[in-house]
């Protein structure tokens, strides 16, 4: 999850959406704090904003980080100004963005959460539109390049 989240950091530039979907506790808030961490926001200071809806974090880039687990339908998302922020120059995190699949950006990142056992995940990344799929390979070099620099197992 850091080392994704380190990559995403380094690779996601501003004003790209990411949709993360997984089951309760999959790991979605840690992947964004780790996100957060890369982009030099302070520890503990990205937090699930499960009940507050939306965080907004401050570090080399601006980041909002919106949990529409609470929400129930697309028009409440929208009612609370969520599309404001598709317009922002802001890394935009959406934690349960399935619920509101049909307000996000055709031009998005996707990640589905997984988990294959107690401590560990499958991360699966998609890219929704032409500007995330150059996003992608760029991410996809970034992590292959990584564990080059790994060396053998």
């Amino acid at each position: 999850t850091a080392e994704l989240g380190a990559a995403l950091a380094e690779s996601i530039p501003a004003g790209t959406t990411v949709g993360l979907n997984g089951p309760l506790g999959a790991g979605k808030t840690r992947l964004v704090q780790a996100i957060a961490a890369g982009l030099g926001v302070a520890p503990g200071a990205a937090v699930s904003p499960t009940f507050v809806l939306v965080q907004e974090y401050h570090g080399a880039r601006a980041i909002v980080h919106i949990d529409a687990y609470r929400i129930h339908d697309e028009d409440e998302f929208l009612a609370f100004g969520a599309e404001e922020y598709f317009n922002s120059e802001a890394l935009l995190l959406i934690e349960w963005s399935g619920r509101v699949k049909g307000c996000l950006p055709a031009d998005r990142l996707q990640i589905e959460i997984e988990e294959t056992g107690v401590s560990s995940r499958r991360f699966i990344v998609s890219a929704l539109g032409p500007r995330c799929e150059r996003i992608l390979d760029g991410l996809a070099d970034r992590l292959s390049d990584s564990k080059k620099s790994e060396g053998p197992p």
